[in-house]
């Protein structure tokens, strides 16, 4: 009986000594250096503070029966609909592409009916839009 010499297997494992001797290197250096480095200061604004613009943004108001009211600068809010809406804030915009516009809605609306006018002004081209929230006092 003559033997036939087996073929040779190729080995298919990766050695991962080499590998956690550099990470541990590398560990021990990050742990020596980390306590050296200072952290820059920055003054992040509190809730409570105004942030000043240079324009004061159009206010969107939903009330209970869902009609719009816009308020422009220091005039009395005015009931619009949503076609003069948009037709508003987008001439204000067109004008002073700063202007931002915030939403506030009566705490009896729909979360649905909020997005609703979000939805509406994003679709239309209308820019930086926020919510507006009451600080707690």
């Amino acid at each position: 009986m003559t033997h036939m010499p087996r073929p040779r297997k190729s080995i298919s494992q990766i050695n991962v000594v080499p590998y956690i001797d550099v990470m541990l290197v590398l560990l021990v250096i990050f742990m020596i250096t980390a306590p050296l480095i200072n952290p820059g200061v920055i003054e992040l604004p509190s809730v409570g503070t105004k942030l000043t613009s240079p324009v004061s943004p159009l206010e969107i108001t939903l009330t209970k029966d869902q009609s719009l009211l816009l308020k422009e600068g220091v005039a009395p809010p005015q009931r619009v609909s949503r076609d003069e809406l948009i037709a508003r804030i987008r001439d204000r915009q067109a004008k002073n592409p700063e202007q931002a516009v915030v939403i506030g809605a009566d705490r009896s609306a729909r979360y649905e009916e909020v997005l609703g006018v979000l939805d509406m002004l994003q679709r239309n081209g209308v820019h930086k839009v926020g919510l507006l929230a009451k600080p707690q006092s």
